[in-house]
């Protein structure tokens, strides 16, 4: 009896003694993880101070030299100041000018993306803000049709590279869960410029005639000049891939692979080989995120081109039709922003497209069918189209790069679906007609919400085909939504 019971007492003993064990190898393996969660977050805001900013400011420029032609269009038009009187172009010759830009845009974004691995990034983007930073400012300096148009051709030709060329690059330091927030705050910085590009015209404007230069040369001269200067910072200061940045230690670095081992871009992996080009050029699903993406470009460059004159055909005449453009950009920001976050947050970035292309259709569906002197409506109007056009597009560049499994086949499909969506930017730059002003413009509002209609239609249908495609891929990495 007494040997039982001291038995049982053992026995008690072991038990309380494994459960304590386990208790404590559980606490061990909840603290390892506290701590690589606090390794991690920390290494991502480190690597966010240095690479986001940058990346955002110099978008923010490449977007105010790109654009800028359509503030300097109606700048001072009330006394022939303006770009289109001085340079003796007709509407249709401006539209051509806007249009080539476009061509160049589509033709050299691949072989730009490939030469911002081959060249490193900090090298390939500052030799073309430098570039492109100088064309701006001979923009200043046409007199006609042909030089107006060979620069803008030669603007887009260097342009091209850096949008895809940044969504390719942010895929060598973040996860696909963290990509829309960040494509987003760049992306943003373009209605940043929107906003800032009308002001600073606003003020330009003022400066008409001084020393005998018509306010839109000084518009170029001083929107060209800060994206010469920043390429030399651009050159030491925007790190190239987590694995070469200095001011990572090497347990950063090796964190940042590890991190990015499956799901991102390596800095030390080969140039794009035929292989992979081949398989990226056969996947047909790519080719419906390109079709999307087609949809989009046309309200983006509609509105990014014509905002002065969308503006002021709402009633609001010379240089305030600038300053009025400041509102739509400036709440596009703030909107582009917060639905990239929900995005990643809630991993839904078909969703959120759709939702916000709906959003952006309802906007100019509404401003095409109020009527034209209705000013006050029409410019809300602007407004919400403008919001639900901007945030939809970090999503759908988001999901696709979420997608893409290699470092060679990120850059070549990022790029083309930039570039398929070109020719939706040649549709955004001829439906906003001249002719049309005291009507509304009526044709590009229904293009543009025909449009964003399309594009909620499609990311409809592609979050249904890869929930299709999850279910049989068993075992295997599932495709994000």
């Amino acid at each position: 009896m007494a040997d039982q019971l001291k038995d049982r007492v053992e026995m008690a003993e072991d038990v309380e003694t494994g459960i304590a064990k386990e208790e404590q190898g559980m606490t061990c393996n909840e603290s390892d993880l506290s701590i690589n969660l606090a390794r991690e977050k920390a290494l991502v805001w480190k690597q966010d101070l240095r690479v986001v900013p940058l990346s955002a400011f110099i978008y923010l420029l490449c977007y105010l030299d790109r654009s800028n032609i359509g503030n300097a269009k109606t700048l001072n038009a009330d006394t022939g100041n303006d770009l289109v009187t001085e340079t003796k172009i007709t509407n249709f010759e401006y539209t051509i000018a806007l249009m080539v830009f476009l061509i160049a845009y589509a033709i050299f974004e691949v072989p730009s993306n490939y030469l911002l691995k081959k060249l490193r990034p900090s090298r390939w983007i500052a030799f073309l803000m430098l570039s492109w930073g100088a064309l701006t400012i001979g923009l200043g300096g046409v007199n006609n049709y042909a030089e107006l148009t060979v620069v803008r051709f030669l603007l887009g030709a260097l342009e091209a590279g850096l949008f895809p060329g940044l969504v390719y690059y942010l895929t060598f330091w973040y996860r696909t869960s963290e990509r829309s927030l960040r494509v987003a705050l760049i992306l943003a910085s373009a209605t940043l410029a929107g906003a800032f590009g009308g002001a600073i015209a606003y003020g330009v404007g003022q400066m008409n005639g001084v020393n005998g230069i018509s306010a839109w040369r000084y518009l170029f001269y001083i929107e060209g000049a800060p994206s010469c200067a920043s390429a030399f910072l651009v050159w030491f200061l925007l790190p190239d891939y987590p694995e070469t940045a200095s001011w990572l230690s090497d347990e950063e670095k090796e964190l940042a692979c590890e991190r990015l081992s499956v799901e991102g871009s390596h800095g030390e992996s080969g140039g794009l080989t035929w292989a992979e080009a081949k398989k990226t050029l056969v996947d047909w699903r790519l080719y419906a995120h390109y079709l999307i993406y087609f949809g989009i470009s046309t309200p983006f460059s509609s509105l990014s081109l014509f905002t002065p004159s969308i503006t002021a055909g709402l009633g609001f005449s010379n240089l305030r039709a600038q300053l009025m453009t400041v509102p739509p950009y400036a709440t596009a920001y703030v909107v582009t922003v917060a639905v990239a976050w929900s995005a990643d947050y809630f991993n839904a970035r078909g969703l959120h497209s759709t939702i916000f292309a709906l959003i952006g259709a309802i906007g100019f569906l509404a401003s095409a069918v109020l009527p034209a002197d209705a000013y006050a409506h029409r410019y809300g109007c602007l407004i919400v189209a403008s919001s639900g056009a901007f945030a939809c597009i970090p999503p759908l560049l988001g999901w696709l790069s979420s997608n893409l499994h290699s470092t060679g086949a990120a850059g070549l499909a990022i790029a083309l679906n930039i570039s398929f969506g070109a020719p939706g930017q040649i549709v955004g730059v001829w439906i906003y007609k001249a002719d049309e002003k005291e009507k509304g413009y009526p044709t590009g509002h229904w293009t543009n919400a025909a449009l964003l209609f399309f594009v909620a239609v499609g990311c409809v249908l592609l979050r249904f085909y890869y929930g299709r495609l999850n279910r049989k891929r068993t075992g295997m990495k599932p495709y994000a939504y």
